[in-house]
């Protein structure tokens, strides 16, 4: 189908430029939100219409909407960049679109043209390029969603959709300060299970994860790291980004998609640049007893965490229970530090891009 032409509807009361400069001088990531977002609408009898560029405001929800009691909900994050040119970029938005479509699939939502969801985030990004932030790792963050908007109570997948897209100047993740995070393991608790929604970008394995991401910080730590839902014996991932971890013969080891991990658009790129590099890579199994034993005789000289938000995250420290065991030195190592700088330098165009993987504004 061909993307419908995106109506502009002029906001009436834009943030004045010297409020806006005091929002995106510091912002808290996720706290600070632009002027307009993009809405599109679906219904089974007339497909997706009526996409607008609007001001940014509140939803108005009947009680009754479906997504409130049957948690039929997706979502995506992806970052735009401004380039030295002035210019914006935004990195594998395809990907994306991509994965917006399969987390659709999973819930039995609409699926939409990807044409469309491109379409949306870069009217996004046009409308509020003002709001870029000139701070370390400044970008905006494009939160595109889409929830069940049908009003009915009954378990059926919804008949109805509406997708936004909404906007947020963010700097970096973690402003600790610290060179690496803390990791808590959780025993307790698992994100998700075979043949769940583990491989879907959905709230309710968010949700799932907030009370052991609660316990975590109880305990002194930044972030807390899953495993598996069958033997609890495999890592899996942290509540928003996915593993890696590095030996001492360079090689590196991330957990296999096998249904329960979120497929990162971060993850396959960090594959890919290591590859690049000309190291190992292997997708496999890799348990919490042997990540204990591997830090603690040497063999493992570096892990990390990747995703959107964070982008490549160093991991210092894990505690397991009462025992806690360090990664090589405690903080960002060689090969971590290489693949992030190899990934900034792509993502901001600093860098040669080699893969196509940046898409200029």
């Amino acid at each position: 189908m061909l993307a419908p032409a995106f109506a502009r509807l002029p906001h009436p009361n834009p943030t004045a430029d010297d409020v806006r400069a005091a929002a995106i001088a510091d912002p808290v990531f996720g706290r600070v939100f632009t002027d307009h977002m993009v809405s599109i609408r679906y219904s089974d009898a007339k497909g997706w219409h009526d996409a607008q560029v609007m001001p940014r405001g509140p939803l108005l929800l009947d009680p009754a909407t479906a997504v409130l009691h049957y948690a039929q909900e997706i979502f995506e994050g992806l970052k735009a960049y401004r380039l030295d040119d002035g210019s914006m970029a935004l990195f594998r938005v395809e990907a994306n679109a991509a994965r917006f479509n399969a987390s659709a699939r999973r819930m039995a939502m609409a699926e939409m043209p990807e044409d469309l969801f491109i379409g949306a985030v870069k009217a996004a990004v046009e409308a509020d390029a003002d709001w870029f932030p000139p701070v370390d790792g400044g970008a905006l963050y494009l939160r595109p969603f889409m929830y069940a908007s049908e009003v009915f109570l009954g378990v059926k997948p919804a008949s109805e959709y509406h997708f936004l897209v909404i906007v947020s100047p963010v700097g970096n993740y973690f402003k600790s300060g610290a060179p690496a995070v803390s990791l808590w393991v959780s025993e307790d608790y698992t994100r998700a299970a075979p043949g769940g929604t583990g491989a879907a970008k959905c709230g309710g394995n968010y949700a799932a994860s907030l009370i052991a991401q609660r316990e975590a910080i109880a305990k002194g730590h930044d972030q807390v790291v899953f495993l598996d839902a069958a033997e609890h014996r495999w890592i899996e991932e942290l509540g928003g980004m996915n593993m890696f971890f590095v030996f001492d013969d360079g090689s590196i080891v991330t957990p296999p998609l096998t249904g329960t991990i979120l497929p990162g658009i971060t993850r396959d790129a960090i594959i890919t640049l290591a590859k690049d590099a000309g190291l190992a890579v292997r997708e496999e199994p890799y348990s919490i007893d042997q990540w204990q034993a591997d830090a603690t005789s040497g063999r493992l000289t570096e892990s990390f965490a990747c995703g959107t938000a964070a982008v490549v995250t160093p991991v210092g420290k894990v505690t397991r229970g009462q025992a806690s065991f360090t990664i090589g030195a405690g903080g960002p190592g060689q090969v971590t530090t290489t693949l992030k700088d190899k990934l900034v330098g792509i993502q901001r165009g600093l860098a040669p891009d080699p893969h196509g993987w940046v898409t200029r504004l």
